[in-house]
């Protein structure tokens, strides 16, 4: 199918003018909205775009085949966000799907390593300039509209360890400790003792420069460690933005691993975004440059592991555009500082981010993408029967930051 075949049929909202090669020009949408004009550089890019839109668009942008003439980048991946409705879905066979599992997220140790080196440990730099103070890279928790980034990340941490039912000297498992900010929060304002893992040596060297400054060196430690060579065991366990990477053929692996992590009457809390169109694969741009190994699950691939695991659900709760709001602050913030940015990166490297902050914050504003906050037991009655028990250990976390000793 022709480029313009495919551009008719799907984008049918916005004001978009796309200029083609040959001095051609295409008026797609409804006329509504901020008018946009784009510009396809050469017969090569158009062909590569109408062949695999989906890898050929970001690759466009990101090298220059694809300009924006009038309006900005978000606007146009909002656009694209907004017709995706219209795009028709290909239907992927259960022997494509689990081709495509054996091949980009099977994650052995050693893949798992490279794969989360290749994203976290470009620079710790690079990440201060767009995330909050803490360096969280997950989704916030907005509780008021009105929240800064900083608030919704604290609040975040804080709805998670109030689902934990911490207390002081609990042993915690953080899996995919980022750069510690979970980890010293939960020793800091609930008395528990955390070990955090992680696979990027960037992000460990930042985490233990952290714990060592707040004088919480012996209650919290860090490590470079695989989430299936932990010992163990737990009496809490925590996972927030790391499932994503584990990879379909690893689930099973992975919660047989929090089963025997955690101490019988124990409490574990995973954190991950979820998709919401069933099993699918991941996007093939995202896949090449930003999370090879990476897949966002949906909740059906999930619970089977689970309830396989002997792991009991005890709560879910579905946060929705949380995500889209975080990714909507990252993007501003890296817009802000995209000068500074490029002079330690590149410019091409500034508009592959753009890029992917941009579809990412798209998903959960257009197609459905949310967070589920799965908590799991393996017993009955390790929990009070009614939720209560989480709002009233969130609010006495609110307000300044308790230090318990």
């Amino acid at each position: 199918m022709s480029l313009q075949s495919v551009l008719q049929n799907t984008v049918r909202e916005g004001d978009l003018t796309l200029k083609l090669p040959g001095r051609r020009t295409l008026k797609l949408g409804n006329g509504e909205g901020p008018p946009l004009v784009a510009r396809i550089t050469s017969p090569m890019w158009a062909a590569r775009i109408a062949a695999k839109p989906g890898l050929g668009v970001g690759e466009a942008y990101m090298d220059g085949g694809l300009v924006l003439e009038r309006g900005e980048i978000g606007q146009f991946i909002d656009l694209i966000g907004a017709n995706a409705k219209f795009k028709m879905r290909k239907k992927r066979g259960p022997l494509r799907r689990w081709l495509r599992d054996r091949k980009r997220e099977a994650n052995h140790r050693r893949a798992a390593r490279r794969n989360v080196s290749h994203h976290y440990d470009i620079s710790n730099e690079l990440y201060r300039r767009f995330l909050d103070e803490d360096m969280q890279y997950s989704c916030a928790y907005f509780a008021r509209p009105d929240m800064t980034l900083e608030e919704a990340q604290l609040a975040k941490k804080r709805h998670i360890a109030a689902k934990l039912a911490l207390k002081p000297g609990h042993k915690v498992l953080d899996i995919g400790c980022g750069w510690g900010g979970m980890a010293l929060t939960l020793a800091e304002e609930t008395g528990a003792e955390v070990d955090g893992i992680t696979l990027s040596t960037e992000q460990l060297a930042l985490a233990q420069e952290r714990v060592q400054a707040k004088g919480l060196a012996g209650r919290v430690n860090f490590s470079l460690t695989d989430y299936r060579d932990v010992p163990g065991p737990y009496d809490r366990i925590v996972s927030v933005g790391m499932f994503e990477h584990v990879g379909r053929p690893n689930y099973q692996a992975y919660f047989d691993g929090v089963a025997r992590l955690l101490k019988d009457d124990g409490v574990a809390l995973i954190h991950s975004i979820g998709r919401p169109e069933g099993p699918n694969v991941t996007n093939a741009w995202v896949a090449k440059y930003i999370f090879p190994g990476g897949y966002i699950p949906a909740l059906s691939e999930v619970l089977p592991a689970i309830e396989r695991a002997g792991l009991m659900v005890t709560d879910i709760e579905i946060l929705r555009l949380h995500y889209a709001e975080t990714l909507k602050a990252w993007r501003q913030r890296f817009a802000a500082q995209r000068e500074e940015i490029a002079g330690m990166m590149d410019e091409r490297f500034c508009r592959m981010w753009e890029f992917y902050l941009g579809i990412s914050e798209m998903a959960f504003r257009h197609r459905g993408h949310f967070v589920f906050q799965v908590q799991l037991a393996k017993r009955v009655d390790v929990l009070p029967i009614t939720r209560d028990y989480m709002g009233e250990a969130e609010a006495k976390l609110t307000g300044p930051v308790r230090r318990v000793a």
